[in-house]
């Protein structure tokens, strides 16, 4: 059993002390020195290389005679590369050896001022006292605490039998970082030796919370690494309902270097299924890091006897450091698949919700450079994916160019302002994609598919502006813009032979070869800002202040659907008595470029802003009011084209939005209103009545009506917690979940790919929001959509924290996907209960883990898969 705390302080023993205790009793005649705060400085140079620096603060005595030094207060001695803080230290110079302890506190009766000694650099070490000779390097030390890359040694006795090697006796190797006997669990080593890199015991046995349990071993060997080092994955054990029993996530981890390890591992199933998973992790400081990660399943979810559906998942994930190559920069986010990977491997995704009911699937690999600060290029991938109706796009690859712009007729050496033509300015820009677009699934792996769908587009833009200032008080832009397309392929549309009107049917042939498009267009602004201020006497309102910022602006571009053009075509049916032909205009470009139709108008827009002025409050030092924004921004806009024949006006739009609780909540709302009247007719098609509008030019105040609201939305989201309201204490930046930089929540990603792994206890509570509400109107019908979105956790103690995250159909009054967390710091355990309480994924996980990086595979768990609940409906 182990010694109480004060039996571990060292007594003098009268045999093998019987120097200093001799010493002791001689104290009253020998000459002793004694200063407060003092520093020591002694250099035996018959015996030591080195000078032994010592300080306290609160008083030094020195006995001259026996060169013994004795050291109260925050007492610190040197030597060479040995360090050693106490309470009090005796240092006994003749015989080359140090004692130091604490004391017990007479308020808290707590043992406080613990030695700490650290040599060159290994790690600090804490005991509650210690003999050592700083000569020999060797020495006796209770109760000590060493830390040990995650795993921790405290209690009993070392002692120290050179720089590398130490003797342990009845010591404790845990996981807990507090020491005896706070410690809660370990391994209690009766004998043994540590080396640098290992740990070699005598016999050993388990104790859980000061418990001796009938686990013991005659001897054994723990390593110490300070490298990353290869070994097996222990699998966990369960079973599924469809698939039967399995061994899940067994498999080896390889240290290829101090810069990547790969990670391996597979499930197995007693039905037949299985599950491959290997990811590779790379990180090269103040380089790059990043995650490659490759899955595949084989899973049967059918019946006896049906092939099984194979999926498979690609994840990558580059960065590099912004100073590594200034200039340049590489990126990558790929995330591709098969569209049933996460439904049918939820065990890859950890049965988080959010991937396990995602709807598309994207991919990034982006690489630019720039030269100066004129030119700028960039070439990327891209990937898109829809789940749900398993399409895919892809762009392969994309390309952009750009220059600054320029003022071609400007000098360098000019003197005063610029001329009106010194102001105007060029610039060029050029975009290069071939993208293939909502590919079926099924067909992307196939011999000619890219040959077949892949569209190649080159896209010129040439911007030529002006901007001056007229009229003092106006701001006048005009612009001039050059569009060119190149194509690499165009199409030719007709109709199918013997096609009648209203059974036609339509050709599509995709002929290759270069086109070109080319358009252009004029738009002119004039624009303004109107201030008023209202002005408070009284209260800390200082004053409100309005700005309307008025626009008009003339935009003109040709029809380029006609004819003359080229770029449109009009496919003609034949003419069968007695049906009519048929006819379609279309585009020769598979895109609709360019747009059809002139447009030569006048368009007309209101911003408005309001802001708030506040006196300073008492305690702040800067003096300076306060300015709140009250609205960001309210816009009207519309516009008018003199170049139609009828329904010249478009539909008035209006969107608003602002932000409260010091920019925390976003609020925002977008409408739409049409001008004119619709006129609501009947049809009759298979035997029953059908209504549809019809709209005339007619505005709707000329029947002294306002206009028609077809669409509005109204948003507000935003994230509140504990600080929001409380700005005297903030947080620092990088020290919670909630405020980790990129390169830290890159780091934390490395760590562990669950997010939920990482718990934060600085903010008691945090809660993210976002409400949302639509509504269209098609004058026949109309149709809104309201719900709410809840995300967050809350402490309900120092120890235990909820998480949650739900949403709400208000409308259909309907929970949606709905989860909860509880967690509970054990110190050096972690349990962890993850709960969907209802619906299609309805399941539980309960998981008790070590927290040590060590141990990650050392846990308790019990869950029950969603896949048990497929045939669930609430």
């Amino acid at each position: 059993m182990y010694k109480p705390l004060a039996d571990t302080i060292i007594k003098l023993d009268s045999i093998k002390d019987r120097k200093l205790l001799k010493d002791k009793k001689s104290k009253s005649t020998t000459p002793i020195k004694k200063s407060a705060g003092a520093t020591d400085t002694t250099k035996n140079n018959s015996s030591l290389k080195s000078e032994v620096k010592s300080h306290a603060d609160d008083s030094t005595l020195v006995d001259q005679e026996h060169q013994i030094t004795y050291l109260y207060g925050n007492a610190r001695v040197t030597y060479e590369d040995f360090e050693l803080d106490a309470d009090y230290i005796r240092v006994d110079q003749k015989n080359h050896l140090l004692f130091a302890k604490g004391r017990i506190d007479p308020v808290t009766h707590r043992y406080v001022g613990r030695p700490i000694s650290k040599q060159g650099k290994d790690k600090p070490l804490l005991t509650d006292s210690l003999l050592f000779n700083y000569k020999t390097k060797k020495g006796k030390l209770y109760n000590p605490v060493s830390d040990q890359d995650g795993n921790f040694l405290s209690g009993g006795v070392a002692k120290k039998l050179d720089s590398v090697q130490v003797a342990y006796r009845n010591v404790i190797f845990s996981t807990c970082d507090l020491p005896y006997p706070d410690t809660h669990f370990g391994i209690v080593i009766t004998r043994g030796i540590a080396e640098k890199n290992r740990i070699i015991s005598g016999p050993a046995y388990l104790e859980i919370e000061g418990i001796p349990l009938p686990l013991a071993i005659p001897f054994g060997f723990f390593p110490k690494p300070d490298t990353k080092t290869s070994g097996i994955i222990i699998p966990t054990f369960g079973e599924d309902q469809k698939l039967g029993f399995y061994l899940r996530n067994f498999g080896y981890y390889f240290a290829v270097n101090d810069y990547m390890d790969i990670t391996t591992t597979g499930t197995l199933y007693s039905k037949g299924a299985y599950e491959l998973n290997t990811t590779i992790h790379y990180l090269k400081r103040y380089k790059y890091s990043g995650d490659l990660s490759l899955s595949y399943g084989s899973h049967n979810y059918g019946l006896q006897g049906d092939p099984p559906t194979k999926d498979f998942n690609v994840t990558w994930s580059h960065s590099q450091d912004p100073n590594a190559h200034p200039g340049s920069t590489f990126s990558a986010s790929v995330n591709a698949g098969t569209s049933t990977f996460y439904s049918n491997n939820p065990s890859y995704s950890n049965y988080n919700l959010q991937a396990l009911t995602q709807n598309n699937l994207r991919s990034t690999i982006n690489y630019s450079k720039t030269w100066g600060s004129l030119f700028n290029m960039s070439i990327g991938l891209g990937h898109s994916q829809d789940l749900t109706n398993k399409t895919i796009s892809l762009q392969l690859p994309t390309l952009s160019f750009s220059m600054a712009s320029l003022s071609p007729f400007d000098t360098k050496d000019r003197v005063g302002d610029p001329k009106w033509y010194q102001k105007i300015t060029v610039s060029y820009s050029l975009q290069a994609n071939n993208s293939i677009n909502n590919l079926p699934e099924a067909e992307l792996f196939k011999g000619n598919t890219l040959i077949k769908n892949l569209q190649t587009n080159i896209t010129h833009n040439i911007p030529i502006g002006l901007s001056l200032n007229v009229f003092k008080y106006f701001q006048f832009s005009s612009n001039v813009n050059y569009t060119e397309h190149w194509y690499l392929q165009s199409i030719r549309k007709s109709f199918a032979r013997g096609s009648i009107s209203g059974l036609d049917s339509m050709v599509t042939d995709t002929l290759n070869g270069f086109k070109r498009a080319g358009i252009y267009n004029l738009s002119t602004s004039l624009s303004t800002k109107v201030y008023s201020t209202i002005s408070f006497k009284k209260g800390n309102l200082i004053a409100i202040r309005h700005v309307m910022t008025p626009s008009v602006s003339f935009n003109y571009n040709p029809d380029f659907s006609q004819p003359s053009f080229g770029y449109y075509k009009t496919a003609v049916s034949n003419a069968v008595i007695p049906y009519p032909y048929s006819s379609q205009t279309y585009s020769i470009f598979e895109d609709g470029f360019p747009s059809a139709g002139k447009q030569a108008g006048i368009g007309l827009s209101l911003d408005n802003t309001i802001e708030a002025k506040f006196k300073p409050k008492a305690t702040d030092t800067t003096g300076k009011p306060k300015k709140v924004a009250i609205l960001q921004g309210l816009t009207f806009s519309t516009f008018y084209n003199f170049a139609q024949d009828s329904l010249r006006l478009s539909p008035i739009s209006f969107s608003a939005h602002s932000a409260i609780f010091n920019q925390k909540v976003n609020l925002s709302f977008f409408g739409s209103l049409n001008p004119y009247v619709n006129q609501v007719l009947d049809s009759i098609s298979n035997g029953q009545i059908l209504k549809y509008t019809h709209e005339i030019n007619k505005f709707t105040w000329q029947q002294g009506k306002f206009p028609t609201l077809t669409s509005f939305s109204f948003s507000m989201s935003g994230s509140l917690n504990s600080t929001t309201f409380n700005p005297k204490t903030p947080v620092q930046p990088g020290s919670t979940l909630q405020t980790i930089n990129p390169q830290q929540a890159q780091r934390l990603a490395v760590i562990n790919s669950d997010p939920s792994a990482y718990v934060d206890f600085n903010v008691p509570w945090n809660v993210s929001f976002n409400y949302s509400f639509s509504y269209n109107n098609n004058i026949t019908s109309t149709n809104t959509t309201n719900t709410i979105m809840l995300s967050g956790d809350v402490n309900l103690t120092s120890k235990w924290k909820i998480q949650y995250n739900t949403n709400y159909d208000i409308r259909a009054r309907k929970l949606a996907v709905t989860s909860f967390a509880i967690y509970r710091d054990l110190h050096c355990w972690d349990l962890n209960i993850q709960w969907v309480p209802f619906g299609l994924y309805k399941s539980y996980n309960i998981t008790l883990k070590v927290k040590a990086s060590i141990l990650q595979d050392l846990k308790l768990s019990k869950r029950s898969d969603y896949t048990a609940n497929q045939s669930f409906t609430q």
